[in-house]
């Protein structure tokens, strides 16, 4: 396994850095999460669930009304079942995902195909399982008529109390985009309140290092351009929708403030040209906000690896360190014997959220020769034994105590010090976005040859796709794969 090492030898050509006395205490984050650094809440999914309810309950009080009033369909059982055909079609269509300002005639092309299809397979399993009481021409299409005006009369008493809700209670929202589409976006959501969006602020995409806050045109939302002012204004207002004027994925600033607003709980809005299709224009088969298309983006939740993760490395980390501690008592014996005490390093590192936590290491120097601030050490002050902890795995092993306490996974994105988190993520925009998740040992990046050396941005896309991907049997394959003997070129 793998992970950045605080006393790795310096790159070729490279000046040692001079030895820093040893500081007088170890840096000891503190043992609780500190609340300043916590990701924003995710607001915004309990609320989207509860919408889906009452067209949920329109769909099958109109479904079960029909099947009373329409002579021959009165059964028990042609009532569930048609319920039951009724939700599968509507949910396939995508009718239960309805746009910000939903209206009931732009559904009813598909509400009349999906009340045809249902009905005529309920004829038609009547007529195989009872052909005295199959449905004659009439009834069939009068089924078909009375279930589409009801499902329409049901929805339109859900749409327009969800309107009557919006205009009383807007949700906070920001706009993603560059003027003047942005502006004017903005313009539309204040002057309409039906479509229960209140833009509280406009983000624009920009390389780092601009201004962070810009003055407001025209007595509109403020301009935010920097992480800071995002989350505060999440946090803040609640931020419970983002909407985006330009394509979400059009560059790495963008990806990453997509990815921030996904990892929140935000419901994700493409209008205007954003809201095109591959192929099709921006205003074909695409909502309305105002003068915009508009489409919803369909985001899955973010998977952080939760208790599946967790098990696997109280699963795998457990064991290993039990096996590991006659070897790790042995190697810290063998230190205090021919170097003195102090046969622990423990350095800050930036683990998920943003929160400290300390990473746990054997010595490998003297205790004079510490480990300079930039993660260097002069391989030539290393004693034999240090060496010899530097050529094998041990040196590592009590990271494995970082696992068990939470702070460290057995694969994910490589710890960092806050000072090179700090300084990656001013200028990297996707970089910030690799602590949604608990840092590990190894990682995707790492089992790729892409170590402290290689380039930023690849290290970054590399951590962000394991994130985005995450799975079990990832996780399985990556520690098999660092677990492997690897023959390395130019080495015996």
């Amino acid at each position: 396994m793998t992970a950045e090492r605080a006393d790795a030898p310096p790159a070729a050509g490279a000046l040692p850095a001079p030895a820093l006395p040893r500081p007088a205490a170890a840096v000891r984050p503190p043992r609780g999460p500190d609340r300043a650094t916590l990701p924003p809440p995710r607001p915004g999914r309990g609320a989207r669930r509860r919408t889906v309810a009452p067209l949920l309950a329109a769909d099958c009080l109109a479904t079960t009304g029909t099947a009373l009033l329409v002579p021959g369909t009165g059964t028990a059982a042609a009532a569930a079942g048609a319920v039951v055909l009724v939700l599968l079609l509507h949910a396939r269509a995508g009718l239960y995902r309805p746009g910000p300002a939903p209206r009931v005639p732009a559904d009813l092309p598909a509400l009349l195909g999906r009340s045809a299809v249902c009905w005529c397979a309920v004829a038609a399993v009547l007529a195989a399982l009872q052909p005295g009481r199959a449905l004659p021409p009439a009834a069939l299409a009068g089924a078909v008529a009375a279930h589409t005006l009801l499902v329409c009369a049901g929805r339109a008493t859900v749409h327009r109390a969800r309107r009557n809700a919006a205009r009383r209670g807007p949700r906070a929202t920001l706009v993603v985009g560059t003027d003047p589409a942005a502006r004017r976006l903005a313009a539309v959501l204040h002057a309409h309140p039906e479509y229960g969006m209140r833009p509280v602020g406009i983000v624009t995409p920009a390389p780092p290092g601009g201004p962070d806050v810009l003055p407001p045109a025209r007595g509109g939302p403020p301009r935010l351009t920097s992480a800071q002012d995002i989350t505060r204004a999440v946090i803040r207002h609640t931020v419970r929708d983002a909407v985006f004027t330009v394509p979400p994925y059009a560059d790495p600033h963008t990806s990453a403030l997509l990815r921030r607003f996904i990892d929140q709980g935000s419901a994700i809005w493409l209008a205007g040209q954003a809201a095109a299709r591959e192929g099709r224009t921006p205003y074909a088969g695409t909502d309305r906000l105002g003068g915009f298309a508009c489409r919803r983006l369909d985001t899955s939740p973010p998977r952080h690896g939760g208790p599946a993760k967790r098990a696997l490395d109280l699963a795998l980390a457990g064991p290993a360190l039990l096996l590991a501690a006659p070897l790790l008592l042995g190697w810290a014996l063998a230190l205090r014997l021919a170097d003195g005490p102090g046969v622990l390093v423990r350095e800050e590192r930036t683990g998920r959220g943003g929160r400290p936590f300390t990473l746990l290491t054997l010595r490998t120097l003297p205790p004079h020769g510490a480990a300079t601030p930039s993660g260097a050490a002069d391989d030539g002050r290393a004693g034999r034994l240090g060496r010899l902890l530097r050529r094998t795995a041990p040196a590592g092993l009590p990271r494995l105590w970082n696992v068990l306490r939470g702070r460290l996974s057995l694969v994910g994105p490589c710890p960092e010090r806050p000072a090179t988190v700090e300084r990656h993520t001013r200028d990297h925009p996707e970089y910030g976005t690799r602590h949604r998740m608990r840092p590990g040992l190894t990682g995707l990046a790492q089992v790729h040859g892409l170590g402290g050396g290689a380039a930023v941005e690849d290290r970054a896309r590399l951590d962000n796709l394991y994130i985005d991907s995450w799975s079990l049997w990832q996780d399985i394959r990556i520690l098999l794969r660092a677990a492997a003997p690897r023959v390395r070129r130019g080495r015996g």
